[in-house]
């Protein structure tokens, strides 16, 4: 998958060219810019893409008769580009998955697969206008999706990673990302029987929702929120074991949803 997201696309995503003051007005309304933009993508342009997202899913097992729905229902225009995007409270529209007739987790995975490289595009140069107090939701403030992963800073804030366009903002250590929720005693945090340092999983008792994280405090090298989310399998068997749930599933995820 990351090989297919380096290699260009057909028509390259042009970038959101919104100012600061653009941007920050939407901000503070509380709505993630994707909302009010006016983002255009062919389906020719997430071909590849998607098509390697469905080979991913295909290996796994279990989904044939999802994948065969779906290749059929994009072929013929019947799912479109902006059908797989996120929206309030999810990703990817819920007619998509009847269409499909599959599981909210495989059209997470492949609006993600998908998407990735044009959401990243579209945003950057809207990065730079985020401070660290002028988002206050648990989804993320360019495209409204939910956190795929989390990061403590060396200043020792939680940092949010979205992995469906590659985002990152600034969020309250003890807040449930998905709810909101703020009791201190259903937030609670889970770890591996062999522990490694500075691994651990956030999760709500209330949502039943979880977010793995990394102290980058203690592993100052480790790689980018994505490959760490990918690398740490372990962790999600953790979670789904206790009774968690995530938004974009993992790989193994996915194989135990197909079994």
């Amino acid at each position: 998958m990351l090989e297919s997201w380096a290699r260009p696309s057909k028509a390259e995503t042009r970038p959101l060219r919104w100012t600061a003051s653009e941007c920050q007005d939407r901000w503070q309304r509380e709505v993630p810019l994707l909302s009010e933009a006016a983002l255009s993508i062919s389906p020719a342009d997430l071909d590849d893409r998607l098509g390697v997202s469905l080979q991913i899913l295909a290996q796994i097992g279990g989904h044939e008769d999802v994948i065969q729905r779906f290749a059929h229902a994009w072929d013929t225009g019947e799912i479109s580009p902006a059908m797989l995007l996120p929206m309030k409270g999810r990703i990817g529209a819920a007619r998509l998955e009847e269409a499909v007739a599959g599981p909210r987790d495989v059209v997470s995975f492949l609006a993600c697969g998908a998407l990735r490289p044009a959401l990243d595009a579209y945003f950057a140069d809207c990065r730079s206008h985020l401070s660290d107090r002028l988002w206050v939701l648990g989804v993320c403030p360019f495209c409204g999706a939910p956190p795929g992963f989390a990061d403590v800073t060396e200043g020792g804030q939680r940092r949010l990673a979205c992995h469906m366009c590659g985002g990152g903002w600034v969020f309250p250590r003890l807040q449930c990302p998905f709810c909101g929720h703020q009791t201190a005693k259903d937030l609670v945090r889970l770890d591996a029987e062999e522990k490694e340092e500075g691994y651990f999983i956030s999760a709500c008792k209330q949502c039943r929702g979880y977010v793995k994280e990394l102290d980058r405090r203690v592993r100052w090298n480790a790689g980018s929120a994505l490959i760490e989310d990918w690398g740490s399998p372990h962790l999600d068997l953790v979670a789904v074991h206790a009774g968690y749930w995530r938004p974009i599933p993992s790989l193994i995820q996915l194989a135990r949803g197909a079994g």
